[in-house]
């Protein structure tokens, strides 16, 4: 079978095989329910709670701190609607460049009451200090702002935001959802800073689809957007999926022992990709911010993203038009809108995230069918313009 190489991993990334091993167990002869007071359940307990230690090591948290859910876009919810529900309606302030996991609860608050403040941000894609300010001025009760973003990659300075919203006594929330596993988190030098609760997925970083995690502090009340049986401190009710949470505690062990390996390689293979593209002629969003190792997010003039990605993927190679999340959405990237970026020129956006497992030849290769391509379609274009 045709198996293009895979540039996607802000989409998703491959599960490992010593992730793949340590789950079957639980997929087969140890199938219990981790309620059940039997030593099937017994041991299914036990593997959730070495899980959770095993997640909350990676990211400097304790492990009653650690929520399991069934991915980022339910942790995001659980904060955002969970902590609203035990509020009085007030301001919720998010940056104008979150994942729509965040977006759209944020929005549906306005149904309740709330005022939703998007905090604008600059052309490379980070948080604009003095809109940042401004909204603090409105006295938000909620402020959700992204650790890095999962279209251009760019980190923010998530620990001082936290600390000047101290301020004004917002409950602070984070989604860390594309940091985990490509930078270190340390949560508790977060929450020291003020950040309340920080959100986690699985299957970005080695792990199964269908697991993740709210990382939060004890002392914020939150309402279950599940009710039940009282699960996981009584946040998210619902018999858990043990091998899918076992999966998430061996990523998150194995993807923290090689670190710093793992940057050191996706910043040299993301300095070969983007010396490649410059001398192409494309457009870098967000190249002057500090941002992840391994994303590279860029347009040709003209040159329409879906199209491209289309043509790369038949060359042989997997990449994006923005992201996975909204690849049914026609309309141009919201990150792109809010740093700046002309409707035109965002409609041509593509990114490239690469992984572990990817090569500097790989990279190579990439560039001369992406040189190939981006001429063999400038010249389509010309001769449409010539026989309109």
């Amino acid at each position: 079978m045709f198996a293009p190489v895979y540039f996607d991993h802000n989409a998703t990334t491959p599960l490992d095989s010593r992730v793949l091993e340590g789950m079957l167990p639980y997929f087969s002869t140890q199938y219990g329910n981790a309620s059940s007071r039997h030593e099937y359940g017994r041991a299914a307990r036990r593997a959730i709670d070495e899980a959770r230690q095993r997640v909350a090591y990676a990211v400097g948290a304790h492990p009653t701190e650690v929520v399991f859910t069934s991915g980022g876009s339910e942790a995001n919810n659980l904060f955002i609607k969970g902590a609203a529900a035990c509020l009085t309606p007030g301001v919720v302030a998010i940056s104008a460049i979150e994942h729509p996991c965040v977006r759209e609860p944020a929005k549906a608050l306005q149904r309740s009451g709330w005022k939703l403040r998007e905090i604008a941000v600059d052309g490379n894609c980070r948080v604009a200090s003095a809109d940042f300010q401004a909204a603090l001025e409105e006295r938000p009760a909620l402020v959700s702002v992204m650790l890095a973003n999962n279209e251009t990659g760019a980190v923010q300075a998530i620990a001082a935001m936290a600390t000047q919203a101290k301020s004004v006594r917002a409950w602070f929330h984070t989604d860390a959802v594309q940091a985990f596993g490509k930078r270190a988190l340390d949560f508790r030098a977060l929450n020291a800073a003020g950040v309340h609760a920080m959100t986690l997925s699985a299957h970005k970083l080695g792990g199964p689809k269908g697991a993740g995690a709210l990382v939060v502090d004890k002392r914020v009340d939150l309402q279950p957007l599940i009710a039940g049986g009282g699960h996981e401190r009584g946040l998210r009710s619902g018999t858990e999926n043990v091998a899918a949470i076992v999966g998430f505690g061996l990523a998150a062990e194995l993807v923290v022992a090689s670190l710093d390996a793992r940057e050191k390689r996706m910043v040299v293979l993301r300095s070969e990709l983007e010396t490649g593209l410059a001398q192409q002629g494309a457009t870098l969003f967000a190249g002057a911010a500090e941002r992840l190792p391994n994303t590279s997010y860029f347009a040709f003039a003209g040159i329409d993203g879906e199209t491209l990605v289309g043509k790369l993927d038949r060359a042989g190679f997997a990449v994006a038009a923005g992201a996975a999340c909204s690849s049914a959405n026609p309309e141009p990237s919201h990150v792109l809108l809010a740093m700046g970026v002309a409707p035109s020129l965002a409609r041509g956006a593509v990114r490239v995230s690469l992984g572990p497992d990817n090569t500097e030849l790989q990279v190579r290769e990439f560039l001369a069918a992406l040189r190939t391509t981006i001429l063999q379609l400038k010249g389509l274009a010309s001769i449409a313009s010539l026989t309109s």
